[in-house]
C-alpha cells in the first residue's frame, strides 16, 4: 500500500491582528490561527473516520484476507487470489503419499491458513484436485493428498491428513506463507472419515468439512473442531441415514456445526466442480479457520432447501 507524500512545509505568516467585531466587540481569530482552527478540525474528522473503517476492522481481526465477500464472490469459480501450485512426491515425504499444494501467489497479506484434502476409497488426489485452486483463490493454502494406498481406511486416512498438514507447515516450500495455528481437514468418503478421524485426534485444527463421509464409526463426542458434514440425498454407498446424519447427530451439541444434504445429488458428486459445496465450505473455512465474521451472513441464518439444498441443519449464530 503507497503511503500519503508528506507535504512540503508552507511558508510561514505572520498572523493578522485581531480585529473586533463590530456586534460584540471581541476580537476574531484570522490568518493563521483560523488555519491552524481549521487543520484541526479536519484532523479530528480523518481520525474519527479511520477509526471506524476498514483499517480498525482489519486490526480486530489480523487473519481476515480479502475483500469483503458477496454471494456472487463465493460462487465463482476463482477468489480473488492468483493460484500458484507445487507438486510433492511421495518419494519425498512421510506418512501419505504426495500431492499439490495450491497457494495464493502474492505474499503482500501475510501468512494464510491452510486446508488438507483427502480423496475417498479408491480415489486419487486428481478425485478433489479440483478443490485446490478454488479454495486457495479464496485465501487459502490447500494441500490435495494421494493416499499411503487407494484402500486406506479412514482412521489411516485421518492420520495421513495431519502427516501432510506436518509436513506443509515444517517442511514444505510454502511452509513460510502458512499460519500453523489455523488448520483445517476436508476429505471425501473415506476421506470424509477420515477428515473425523483427524478432528477427533487433534482437537486443535479450526475447521472439518467431511464430503459424502463413510466411517463405520459412528459416534463423535470428542470432536471439539467446528465441522460441516455435507451429505447427499441419492447416497447409496454411504446413505445419509446411516453416515452423514448419525455423524451430524454424534457431534456434542455444544459444538459449532451443520450439516448439508445435498438435492439431487449422488456419493460421488463430490467429485467435480460443485457450486454449493464450494460456497458453503469456503463460507465454513473463512468463518472458522480466519475468525472472519463477515462470512456469518453465509451460514445464519440457516440456509434453507433450495433446487440444490434438500436440508440444512446447525446451529445459530456460531460461538467459536
Amino acid at each position: 500500500m503507497q503511503h500519503p507524500r508528506t507535504s512540503t512545509t508552507a511558508p510561514a505568516h505572520r498572523p493578522r491582528p485581531a480585529r473586533p467585531d463590530r456586534r460584540t466587540g471581541r476580537g476574531t481569530l484570522r490568518g493563521s490561527g483560523r488555519l491552524a482552527a481549521l487543520a484541526a478540525a479536519v484532523t479530528a474528522v480523518v481520525g474519527l473516520t479511520m477509526l471506524g473503517g476498514p483499517a480498525a476492522h482489519g486490526a480486530d481481526n489480523p487473519y481476515e484476507r480479502g475483500p469483503a465477500p458477496t454471494e456472487s464472490s463465493i460462487e465463482a469459480l476463482r477468489g480473488p487470489y492468483a493460484v500458484s501450485e507445487t507438486s510433492v512426491s511421495r518419494l519425498a515425504v512421510t506418512g501419505f503419499g504426495g500431492g499439490t499444494i495450491y497457494y495464493p501467489t502474492s505474499t503482500a497479506d501475510g501468512t494464510f491458513g491452510a486446508v488438507a484434502v483427502s480423496p475417498g476409497y479408491t480415489g486419487t488426489q486428481s478425485s478433489i484436485s479440483w478443490l485446490g485452486p478454488r479454495l486457495a483463490s479464496q485465501g487459502f493454502v490447500v494441500f490435495t493428498i494421494d493416499t499411503l494406498t487407494t484402500l486406506d481406511q479412514p482412521d489411516s486416512r485421518g492420520d495421513q491428513l495431519l502427516a501432510a498438514l506436518d509436513y506443509l507447515t515444517r517442511s514444505s516450500s510454502v511452509r513460510g506463507r502458512v499460519d500453523a495455528t489455523r488448520l483445517g481437514v476436508m476429505g471425501h468418503s473415506m476421506g470424509g472419515g477420515g477428515s473425523l478421524e483427524a478432528a477427533k485426534t487433534r482437537p486443535s485444527l479450526q475447521a472439518a468439512i467431511p464430503l459424502t463421509p463413510w466411517n463405520l464409526d459412528k459416534t463423535w463426542p470428542e470432536i471439539k473442531t467446528p465441522t460441516l458434514i455435507v451429505g447427499a440425498d441419492g447416497d447409496t454407498i454411504a446413505p445419509v441415514a446411516t453416515h452423514a446424519e448419525p455423524f451430524y447427530s454424534a457431534l456434542p451439541s455444544s459444538l459449532d456445526r451443520a450439516y448439508l444434504e445435498l438435492n439431487g445429488a449422488t456419493h460421488f458428486t463430490p467429485n467435480t466442480s460443485n457450486t454449493t459445496i464450494a460456497k458453503y465450505s469456503i463460507s465454513w473455512l473463512k468463518r472458522f479457520i480466519d475468525n472472519d465474521t463477515r462470512y456469518e451472513q453465509f451460514l445464519c441464518p440457516l440456509p434453507r432447501p433450495s433446487l440444490t439444498i434438500e436440508e440444512y441443519r446447525g446451529n445459530c449464530p456460531h460461538t467459536s
